[in-house]
């Protein structure tokens, strides 16, 4: 892969720097042989061993409001980021206040896209011309910049901290209960940032992405010289299943008790209560 034709700048190597914490002669390397990909260099940075943080989907917002709600049936959970430039604007009672009222917007229409929530009329206007008046009125970019939703049986959702962080738990059920419990779930998902609800449902890409990582550090290991491609592949195998164990929601260790699993969890509540899906935002 690697070129020294593409031109990498000291602003980029920073930027991967403060990604992943890596030094930045490694960050410069990686970015070289990555043709200045960055998703590569990670990747490669990685396969050298270096301990590089988990960054799957928190760096889109840097400042800004995030906001989760279920339709009064909570059949449907929307997710929104009305995102800012800082943290003044960010924690302004106002702006929160804004970004709620084009939330109460998605609920009242259920609206399936930000293009239709931009479209909506709001206070005599359009939500998009609102925005525009907030950008005007207050000097910073401010825009929709996130939008997700659920559809499922039932829909818990939960804000973190001071509107930081929103999640949504698409559950097989609607009662009381599953609803509580799915509220308990969304917090787990806060905390651990889990890649899929299971490993059945991790993306074929990451599987793969994953494999080709492990192999490779399992590969260059001194002690593994020589030794077949078997025994490589069946220690890949383990490393893959100690990462899905870590990494996907219903495996994880429970925060509240960490006795059970989350699938524990969820047979404890009901014997047949599953979570069909989960959607995670953070501003980062």
């Amino acid at each position: 892969m690697g070129t020294t034709s593409v031109n990498i700048t000291a602003a980029e190597i920073n930027k991967l720097r403060q990604q992943t914490g890596a030094g930045m002669m490694d960050c410069r390397k990686a970015l070289v042989e990555s043709n200045g990909d960055f998703e590569a260099a990670i990747d490669y940075l990685r396969k050298k061993g270096q301990k590089v943080a988990a960054l799957r989907g928190d760096r889109e917002a840097k400042e800004g409001v995030v906001i989760a709600k279920t339709t009064p049936d909570n059949k449907t959970g929307i997710i929104i980021n009305v995102a800012c430039e800082t943290d003044f604007v960010s924690k302004n009672a106002e702006f929160v206040a804004f970004a709620q009222s084009i939330m109460d917007v998605a609920i009242a229409k259920n609206v399936k896209s930000v293009e239709e929530l931009q479209s909506q009329p709001l206070d005599g206007a359009t939500v998009a011309d609102k925005v525009n008046d907030q950008v005007a009125k207050i000097g910073e970019k401010i825009s929709v910049s996130r939008f997700e939703r659920v559809e499922s049986e039932g829909v818990a959702a939960y804000i973190h901290g001071a509107y930081r962080m929103g999640v949504l738990v698409g559950l097989n059920k609607n009662t009381p209960q599953a609803l509580e419990a799915g509220k308990d779930v969304a917090m787990q998902i806060a905390a651990m940032n889990p890649v899929a609800v299971d490993p059945q449902s991790v993306p074929a890409e990451t599987v793969e992405r994953e494999r080709a990582i492990v192999t490779e550090q399992i590969s260059a290991d001194p002690k593994m010289a020589g030794k077949p491609a078997e025994m490589i592949a069946k220690i890949a195998d383990g490393k893959l299943n100690a990462f899905f164990k870590e990494q996907t929601l219903v495996a994880q260790s429970f925060v509240k008790d960490s006795s059970k699993s989350v699938a524990d969890y969820l047979k404890s509540v009901s014997g047949d209560l599953k979570v069909t899906s989960f959607k995670r935002v953070a501003l980062g």
